[in-house]
């Protein structure tokens, strides 16, 4: 889950940085070429577009980010709560091997000291 979100987050920068070079800082940019007033197939509110566009993507960049710390934070939760668990499993199956192990070492014992 982590992962697809660090994907998501790039393809929106991405595309940001795209939006951010097309647009200009003085007005002009992509919106330039259709600001006349007598252009018959130009687009007035590019500018709006792209403005608006590049708040969107900046939205959802800290979103997915926001998204993606809790995902990471849970999974390694996760993950340690699993190696404790296993930890703990490992360390009662070595105390019941040395549990069975103790009654064999007692009973060669007592065989040694009866010969």
């Amino acid at each position: 889950m982590y992962v697809l979100l660090t994907i998501l987050i790039i393809i929106a920068a991405v595309l940001l940085i795209l939006l951010v070079l097309v647009q200009n800082s003085k007005g002009g940019g992509l919106a330039a070429g259709f600001s006349s007033g007598n252009q018959v197939m130009g687009a007035p509110k590019t500018a709006d577009f792209l403005e608006k566009a590049s708040w969107t993507l900046i939205a959802i960049i800290v979103a997915l980010s926001i998204v993606a710390v809790g995902v990471k934070k849970s999974e390694t939760a996760n993950a340690v709560e699993g190696s404790v668990v296993a930890a703990h499993a490992q360390e009662e199956v070595e105390a019941s091997q040395a549990a069975q192990a103790v009654p064999e070492f007692e009973a060669e014992a007592t065989e040694e000291v009866a010969e």
